[in-house]
């Protein structure tokens, strides 16, 4: 019968009740299948008494002829008592039972049968993965062929002649999975013309031909259930459908109604009967529910004269786990087969060289059923798999006929049988001993063997993966419990492929530290689109996104008229779905249109229509040119008034024999970009126009400070419901005074979500999705209500959540295989309050995105009372104050830098951090597992700076500037805990070479962005950025390429970084290849400035962090500038500077080390005394030598340098290192020391 509804009761005038069921149905009682109340849960709500009625419409009928009623829970004070009662009505079919060795064949009155539209529709159970249901061909080379492959229903369609158009109309399309299961499944194909849906038990998909034709012409007949060869009875081309098939139509024709009744247009091949039939033997199924506890043990009897024989099918999806183990007679030996790697293996456990004996090749963990046969006798064991090749192999010992055979797994305390992995999570079916069918009904009544954890008469195998969970085109791979997304190549990470690896616009990017570049940037970070690759210009003031096209180029245009005008189509370098994400996120954009014209009008015409126009990013048509507005035929020289003759709107429409032009830019965002243009006079004699389209330029970053400000006893900011039912990421920044409030709150009627300051130093992300309170909380070592901004990302998604604030570690919570997934939200969204106005947020709040969509909050502020758009202060706004990833901090009369994630020093986080390497000198960083190691500022910080060890994005951002003459050279080394590493060096040439090896089973892979040297005594700026498998690479301003790597494998837990010498002993560098040894063992000699890797700036550390345990400085390091040393302007070498600085270094500290003391205070002051003097006599003799002009080193200059201890930009003069003694030089290295620790005390807070 049809089932619509089913009621549940207690037993009556009693304490007896169920509470909880699941709801099994059938229509063998052979095989049973789960049905579920909602698409995320299959358990039903009981009774809470004895005598109450509790009815569950099911949202789906379903159609059998037995159910099961499973309690799981049920009345505490009494046992289980249920009367049920089921609603539905009776069901009537027509069934067609199929062998896999029948089809039949329903042949059209007429050669052939062309169809612009066909219907298929049916219902079929299989009993193999692999059958054709229907097949039709055509002479031409049309078909249409719907079969199951693998467990999977594939269509195939062809609608093109196949001599003109070879396989430009070939599709093939899949759904569903698991399809041969024994159990009903509904289909439905539609075609009209070149549009298909094909439907799986109410999942559909949506395809369309690609070829020419839009009809499908078909010969004679179709067939079903099989392909007949013509002409050879009983054989066919392909598998054979296996199973049953109930009301099948083909464009309103009951196929099996006019088999039934014998009608000439339907012959059966081979034994069609009309009745479903069960195969046989009987294919009763058990399910095995746990990898640790779960076993089937079944004696195995006298052996044969055969020996012993062992038979069964499986299936699952786990790499691992048992599939049988038996003792042998001799000791303690047991023949195991199990799944390891995904394959299978048999071998003996407990010999004295244990080894795997037979090992077959391919995967057994697809989900589809396999068989096992094996065979022991004469001390060999034979194994087949899959009916495949026989293998064999010898065994000296023989089969125990007392012992039991153990499948699935072992008893805990089994001394016969031991678990060499895990226990098997799958189903089995089939089992068969010494050729007995093994009854599984008498093992689950206790009559037979003993199981644990066993679950009967249904394989409760599931496809996780369908539907795919994983976002942006991630690959879905699964176990028994859950499933797994590979997120390589799609530019996104996470669990489920959700977050995007890019910054969100140009503006991130420089906020990051990035300079001008070819940059990727993710508009709408988790959104659909994908990643769009831009042009980043960081100027001073501001930051332009570039976008090109395909025609940047000076057009001549001639010939044309308003009937056949010339007309240009511009393709960018990014969609147009893209685009307008980019300039919707904008605070401007621009166009320039370059337009010259001799002797051609653009408006100028009795009727008013436009000779000339151009489309927008719409595809409207706009008549105003560059630098006009919207809705009025004129051009900028109108707006400007300085148009050659004031009788006309454009210069152009003076139709003038002289060149003239109408150049201006297009600003309106709404129509941004040009998409077309269209040119129509300039057909006459002397007629021409030229006109060049440049690319879109857009800056700001509207999103980034849209802020409000909530007050007390203000209200909260209302938007639509949040649309999160699969994956839901916030982001947002805040600060307050406060100590607690609601930052977002959204409810649904059971389900809810909300992030909100818990107390001043917590923050907590609370959720419920139907299965319980879920809560995270995130507690700062310091105050989050110090007026200053706090980031705030929370995600939840299927797989996990997780919650992160400022750089605090990231807090996880793994979210449970079974129960409710979808999160049902149904009221406003709140922003700084709550439904029930309760814990009101005080402060601000800006950048609040949610799953890409950034909320306009200071549109929204406008509206509501006691809210205000924008947020007070001198850290807010687009103009960043704090540069190189500087930290704005609020004071009460002002503001400050935190150059904590900086690798720059100074109140704007712009002064460089220097230092002198010699031979043999290093920093290196050391990482504890798995996360926090060291702090990256002094004892007087009043906010964390922990440097973690752990990457959780497949991203590197490395920047640094150099100087050297010395080759080879290690310039920067950073190794993992899982022996990655990517290393920058100087190879024997000079060439710099970048080194990445990200899979530890592969080699590195090495980059050459310039192979002359680099090496050279001059200043370089490299920048190295990574995002998945994209490389990037800038060196200076000529330098600009972009690389693929193989793999996009993040760098996790990180192990060392270091900066010059590199040993094969040194922590974390023993996996490194020999040529990066080799530079490493030299290291470095030279100056390093400002070097960034992600969020850690190695010089910074050592100099604030000498003495900790995890800040390893080697040899002597000598605070420098890097800038200056590349700015001198004599002969001498900028490498020989620094190397004879080091030298004289060395000598000072040697000889200071024998005199002490007093002598060495005498011997300073000498020292110092020489040194001006021998300055002073210098540059008398530079000067009479010197034909040239040098800089001028008189009071002023020295006086400069006395004051330069009090200056906060304190910077060398030009060639001061050459002009005065060594000496000197280390003194004003002291001095930037004094520096820093100043900068230290006032900016690092």
């Amino acid at each position: 019968m049809e089932i619509t509804a089913i009621a549940t009761q207690g037993r009556s005038g009693s304490s007896d009740w169920v509470s909880s069921f699941m709801l099994l149905f059938s229509d063998s009682s052979l095989a049973w299948k789960q049905y579920g109340q909602s698409e995320d849960t299959g358990t039903y709500r009981g009774n809470t008494n004895s005598e109450g009625v509790v009815q569950h419409k099911l949202v789906h009928s379903i159609t059998a002829r037995f159910l099961r009623f499973i309690p799981l829970d049920w009345s505490t004070t009494g046992w289980i008592g249920l009367r049920v009662e089921v609603y539905g009505c009776a069901y009537k079919s027509d069934v067609a039972n199929f062998n896999g060795r029948s089809a039949l064949l329903y042949r059209f009155n007429q050669k052939s049968q062309r169809t612009v539209k066909d219907v298929i529709s049916l219902r079929f159970k299989s009993y193999g993965a692999d059958g054709v249901l229907v097949h039709g061909e055509g002479h031409r080379g049309d078909y249409l062929t719907l079969e199951l492959h693998h467990g999977t229903l594939a269509l195939h369609l062809n609608l093109d002649d196949a001599k003109l158009y070879p396989s430009s109309g070939n599709v093939s399309v899949g759904l569903g999975s698991l399809l041969d299961d024994q159990l009903w499944h509904y289909v439905l194909v539609k075609r009209s013309n070149k549009q298909v849906n094909l439907t799986v038990d109410g999942h559909t998909r949506h395809l369309s031909t690609t070829g020419v034709e839009d009809s499908l012409e078909v010969d004679y007949e179709l067939s079903f259930g099989g392909i007949p060869i013509p002409g050879k009875p009983g054989s066919f081309l392909r598998k054979n459908f296996h199973g049953c098939i109930e009301n099948l139509y083909y464009n309103g024709v009951s196929i099996i109604n006019l088999a039934k009744r014998r009608k000439l247009q339907i012959h059966s091949v081979g034994n069609v009967t009309f009745s479903c039939s069960e195969p046989q033997p009987q294919m009763v199924s058990a399910t095995f529910l746990s990898s640790s506890g779960s076993y089937l043990s079944l004696p195995l009897g006298p052996l044969g004269v055969w020996g012993l024989d062992i038979h069964f099918h499986f299936r699952t999806w786990n790499q691992e786990g048992l599939l049988f183990s038996t003792g042998l007679a001799q000791g303690s030996q047991h023949l195991v087969l199990q799944i390891s790697g995904g394959q299978l293996h048999l071998m003996i456990h407990g010999a004295a060289e244990q080894k795997t004996n037979i090992s077959i090749e391919g995967s057994v963990t697809d989900g589809l059923w396999h068989s096992v046969s094996l065979s022991y006798r004469d001390r060999m064991v034979s194994l087949v798999l899959d009916n495949e090749p026989t293998s064999t192999m010898d065994v000296q010992s023989h089969a125990d006929s007392g012992n039991s055979v153990f499948f699935g797994g072992c008893p805990q305390y089994s001394g016969d049988c031991k678990n060499p992995t895990v226990a098997f999570q799958g189903c089995m079916r089939q089992i068969f001993l010494n050729n007995q069918l093994m009854d599984l009904p008498h093992v689950q009544q206790g009559l037979l063997g003993n199981y644990s954890k066993l679950q009967f008469d249904i394989c409760g195998i599931r496809n996780r993966c369908l539907p795919n969970f994983c976002e942006h085109d991630g690959r879905c791979t699964q176990s028994w419990d859950t499933f797994y997304c590979d997120c390589s190549g799609t530019g996104y990470t996470g669990e489920t492929c959700h977050n995007s690896i890019y910054e969100a616009s140009c503006e991130a990017h420089r906020q990051m530290g990035s300079t001008s570049g070819n940059f990727y940037i993710d508009p709408d970070g988790s959104g659909p689109l994908k990643a769009a690759l831009v042009y980043c210009n960081m100027t001073e003031n501001k930051v332009w996104t570039v976008v090109g096209h395909n025609n940047r180029g000076s057009v001549n245009v001639t010939g044309a008229t308003t009937k056949k005008p010339y007309v240009m189509r511009f393709n960018y370098t990014v969609s147009l779905e893209q685009l307008r994400t980019l300039i919707g996120r904008s605070e401007h954009c621009q166009q320039e249109v370059v337009y010259s014209c001799r002797k051609s009008r653009l408006f100028n015409t009795w009727d008013g229509r436009p000779l000339s126009w151009w489309l927008d990013g719409s595809g409207e048509k706009q008549t105003y040119w560059g630098g006009s507005v919207p809705g009025v035929q004129q051009c900028s020289c109108s707006l400007e008034e300085n148009c050659i003759d004031m009788n006309y709107f454009c210069n152009c429409d003076a139709d003038t024999h002289l060149w003239v032009n109408d150049t201006g830019l297009l600003s309106y965002k709404d129509h941004l970009p040009l998409t077309e243009i269209v040119i129509g006079d300039t057909n006459r004699t002397g007629s021409a126009a030229v006109y060049r389209v440049g690319s879109l330029h857009c800056n700001g970053d509207r999103f980034l400070w849209n802020a409000a400000s909530f007050y007390p006893g203000s209200s909260s900011l209302h938007f639509p419901k949040f649309q999160a039912e699969l994956s839901a990421d916030i982001s947002l920044y805040f600060k307050t005074t406060a100590s607690s409030g609601v930052l977002l709150e959204n409810l649904g009627t059971t389900d809810f979500i909300t992030l909100k300051l818990t107390t001043p130093s917590a923050v907590t992300f609370i959720f419920d999705v139907g299965n319980g309170p879920v809560d995270l909380t995130v507690t700062s070592p310091v105050p989050l209500n110090d007026k200053q901004w706090h980031y705030v990302r929370a995600e939840r998604n299927l797989k996990e959540a997780s919650l992160q604030v400022d750089q605090l570690p990231l807090h996880t919570l793994e979210a449970p295989s079974e129960g409710h997934y979808r999160l049902q939200l149904k009221s406003l969204l709140f922003i700084g309050g709550s439904t029930f106005k309760e814990s009101t947020f005080l402060g601000c709040i800006r950048a609040l995105t949610l799953n890409g969509v950034t909320l306009d909050l200071e549109e929204q502020a406008k509206l509501t009372p006691g809210v205000t758009p924008g947020c007070l202060g001198h850290c807010n706004g687009s103009a960043s104050v704090c540069h190189n990833r500087g930290r704005c901090m609020e004071k009460n009369s002002g503001y400050v830098c935190d150059c904590t994630h900086s690798a720059y020093n100074g109140p704007h986080c712009k002064k460089e951090v220097s230092m002198s390497f010699e031979s043999g000198s290093s920093v290196t960083l050391t990482f504890q597992m798995p996360f926090p190691v060291m702090h990256n500022r002094d004892r007087d910080s009043q906010s964390s700076s922990t440097i973690y060890a752990h990457n959780g994005e497949s991203r590197e951002n490395v920047a640094f500037s150099y100087l050297t003459t010395h080759t080879p050279a290690m310039l920067l080394c950073v190794s993992t805990y899982h022996q990655q590493y990517l290393a920058i060096i100087l190879a024997n040439n000079g060439s710099l070479q970048i080194w990445y090896r990200l899979n530890r089973e592969k080699r590195a892979e090495i980059f050459t962005p310039k192979v002359s040297s680099l090496a050279d005594g001059q200043l370089h700026r490299v920048q190295v950025h990574r995002e998945g498998k994209d490389l990037y690479v800038q060196i200076d301003k000529d330098i600009d390429q972009k690389y693929n790597l193989s793999s996009d494998m993040k760098m996790n837990t990180l192990r060392s970084l270091t900066l010059g010498k590199v040993t094969g002993t040194s922590a974390g560098h023993a996996g490194l290849d020999e040529e990066v040894l080799r530079a490493g063992s030299k290291g470095f000699i030279g100056c390093l400035s400002s070097v960034q890797f992600n969020h850690l700036t190695p010089l910074k550390t050592a100099i604030l962090s000498r003495g900790s345990s995890l800040v390893h400085v080697l040899g002597n390091l000598v605070e420098s500038n890097c800038g200056a040393l590349a700015d001198s302007t004599t002969s001498q070498s900028a490498s020989e500077v620094v190397d004879r600085g080091v030298d004289r270094l060395k000598k000072t500290r040697s000889d200071s080390a024998v005199i002490g003391g007093l002598i060495t205070a005498v011997f300073l002051i000498t020292l110092c005394a020489v040194a001006v003097t021998s300055c002073f006599l210098y540059r008398r003799c530079s000067h009479s030598h010197s034909h040239t002009h040098t800089h001028p080193l008189e009071k002023a200059s020295i006086s400069q340098k006395k004051d330069s201890r009090h200056s906060p930009e304190h910077s060398y003069p030009a060639g001061l290192e050459n002009s005065y003694p060594v000496d000197l030089v280390l003194d004003l290295n002291l001095d930037l020391h004094s520096s820093v620790s100043h900068s230290r005390k006032e900016y690092y807070i």
